[in-house]
């Protein structure tokens, strides 16, 4: 095979062994890599009713096909387990250069399965494994642990895949950081990394493997470098530069999703970093000239460390607007030490803003708080709570459970503020302004993904870049019908299919380009149908897990406050029907080829090659 190693790692840490194994080629064509190896390996691998944080929970890294070769947005990988937030499906991606330097060091993923008795760490060279002590390591947090693995191999560089002190909290929404600054962020990975005892996976490749037509891939990537800058919408601020469009259309969240105006947007914008020269440097990902990422510094007193990068659009909504925050050098600081600590901004945002609606409906005391004043607005109290978080202190260690837990630990009407899907916090659209991915939300198997769901609004503008894959009309943002069910599937589809390339959502390559790149790269014939088929495999099976691990048709829902409209604000007057939603995931269901119960039908299964998974529906 091009483009592939062809080769899986699996690590058993509870024997201590590191072996390899070699799945035929039509496996790398039916899963194409990253999200589709990983749901493939946890479906067949991970027993029913597994504990997350137990030695039979297993962790996968995967690449893409285009993973770790010379194209602007191949510096990603994909990570998946079973869900410690959420007890589904789990899964996230990073970018960075570790992901290329595994591909280069002989492996196109990684299965970590038991636990070890004592914290290590995994030693990767150009096809070589080793399991290493981490007892030194254990406690760090993330760039001290990786300054104390490079002074071990006496300052060769190495790229790294790490958890903080949060991973091994087992905080439920912990994260894995690629390079310190490039970082795995949703449905609480790094505490399953945590509860396997390994604390990092450092990495050195020198062999790529060779491409079918490499000077194919070179003329797009030539044609790339040349024209980024007129097509790449981040390239030079990043994703926090839209925060005011965002506000004034109704998209950014506003204290824990109650809507209404925030007029401090202005303060929080990415803009501002540069304006007031708080950006050190921009920073960028393997093979990629767009630098989108910023590393951010400040003074005293905050001291924020730029080698933690710094903030973006999420996290400047969660932790900003959506606490009633506009604080921007408080959100840089909460940024690093969410980065330090390695947590989910998005997250540990939403589970702040559920505890501060709670403090101010009289639900949470000081007492509960410890003295702290958690309303809306306080940046401090802010800070204070996601160290608390991190650490498992006082209300930060019910935090640390997330907000399905945490409401349900609480009672007293408390379901009410959670802003969850499935367990999973919500992230930073706004689902009543964005209903198509409302109800990509509300079916996803990981909960409310961003990423792999349809940005509404922006479908409508690139109009004419969606017609190759015939979606021909403009669609109000705010509409819930069968025409957005049938833009979510298509759209959404191909959304889905980055997680499983390994390919940046940031870069602007087109439809037809992305097609030629992995023929370039493989040598496969490909086409827009065959990668649709990949996803809609991935989709499939993902629901298979959920459904097998207790999920029904009734966890694809949304909390009940996004069927009540703001009193105030773009959104006054404008709420999602949950008659709609229902009669859109019926519909949806129908596309997907699942029964009115959400099931997978066994003549789907046969046409997307995957008979095999009727024997994980009982």
């Amino acid at each position: 095979m091009k483009g592939y190693t062809g080769k899986i790692l699996r690590v058993d840490l509870t024997s201590a062994q590191c072996k390899s194994y070699e799945p035929p080629e039509d496996y790398y064509r039916r899963y194409l890599g990253g999200r589709g190896f990983i749901i493939q390996i946890l479906l067949t691998e991970v027993p029913k009713g597994a504990d997350p944080f137990g030695p039979r929970n297993k962790l996968v890294f995967a690449l893409g096909p285009i993973t770790g070769h010379p194209v602007p947005g191949s510096g990603r990988n994909s990570v998946g387990t079973k869900s410690p937030l959420t007890g589904g499906f789990g899964e996230a991606e990073a970018g960075g250069y570790w992901g290329a330097a595994l591909k280069s060091a002989g492996y196109d993923a990684i299965i970590v399965e038991g636990a070890a008795a004592d914290p290590v760490y995994l030693w990767i060279e150009d096809g070589h494994a080793e399991i290493r002590d981490a007892g030194h390591l254990w406690g760090l947090e993330i760039a001290d642990t990786v300054k104390a693995l490079e002074k071990e191999f006496e300052g060769k560089k190495l790229r790294t895949a790490v958890i903080g002190p949060s991973g091994e909290n087992l905080v439920r929404y912990a994260t894995i950081a690629n390079d310190i600054s490039h970082v795995a962020g949703r449905t609480g990975i790094g505490a399953v990394m945590g509860s396997k005892k390994l604390k990092a996976i450092a990495v050195r490749g020198s062999n790529p493997p060779p491409m079918a037509d490499p000077e194919k891939v070179k003329e797009l990537t030539k044609w790339m470098g040349m024209h980024f800058k007129e097509k790449a919408r981040f390239a030079e601020y990043g994703t926090g530069a839209s925060i005011v469009a965002y506000e004034a259309s109704g998209n950014l969240p506003i204290r824990n999703f109650r809507g209404g105006r925030f007029p401090g947007a202005e303060k929080i914008q990415a803009q501002v970093m540069f304006e007031k020269s708080y950006v050190a440097k921009r920073g960028t990902c393997f093979a990629c000239p767009i630098r989108c990422k910023r590393k951010v510094k400040l003074g005293d007193p905050w001291n924020v460390d730029p080698i933690y990068g710094g903030p973006e659009y999420e996290t400047l909504a969660a932790l900003g607007s959506n606490c009633g925050i506009d604080d921007l050098e408080a959100l840089i600081k909460a940024d690093e030490l969410c980065s330090r600590y390695g947590i989910d901004t998005i997250s540990t945002g939403v589970s702040i803003a559920f505890a501060m609606e709670c403090y101010e409906e009289g639900i949470l005391t000081l007492d509960d708080t410890d003295g702290l004043e958690l309303t809306f607005g306080n940046a401090n109290a802010m800070l204070t709570m996601v160290g608390r978080i991190a650490l498992r202190q006082g209300l930060g260690d019910l935090l640390a459970e997330g907000t399905k837990r945490a409401s349900e630990s609480i009672g007293k009407g408390s379901e009410a503020f959670a802003m969850h899907v499935k367990g999973l916090e919500i992230a930073m659209h706004e689902p009543r302004y964005k209903q198509g991915m409302g109800l990509h939300y509300s079916v996803h198997a990981t909960g409310p993904d961003h990423c792999s769901g349809i940005q509404d609004d922006l479908v409508n503008k690139d109009k004419a870049g969606w017609d190759s894959i015939d979606v021909a009309e403009s669609i109000p943002s705010t509409e819930l019908s069968a025409r957005k069910v049938r833009m979510l599937y298509q759209v959404g589809l191909w959304r889905h299919l980055y997680n499983y390339m390994g390919l940046c959502l940031l870069v602007p390559w087109d439809y037809k380009q992305i097609i030629d790149i992995i023929e370039g790269i493989t040598g496969w014939p490909m086409s827009h149908w065959r990668l649709m088929k990949v996803a809609e495999r991935g989709i499939t099976l993902a629901r298979i897990f959920n459904l097998r691990e207790g999920f029904t048709t009734d966890d694809d829902k949304l909390p009940r406050r996004f069927a009540v409209s703001p009193t105030t604000g773009p959104l006054k007057d404008v709420a999602i029907d949950p008659e709609k939603l229902a009669q859109a995931k019926q519909v949806y269901y129908q596309m997907l080829g699942w029964d009115a119960s959400g099931v997978p039908t066994y003549g789907r299964l046969v046409e997307l090659d995957i008979e095999w998974a009727k024997d994980y529906l009982e």
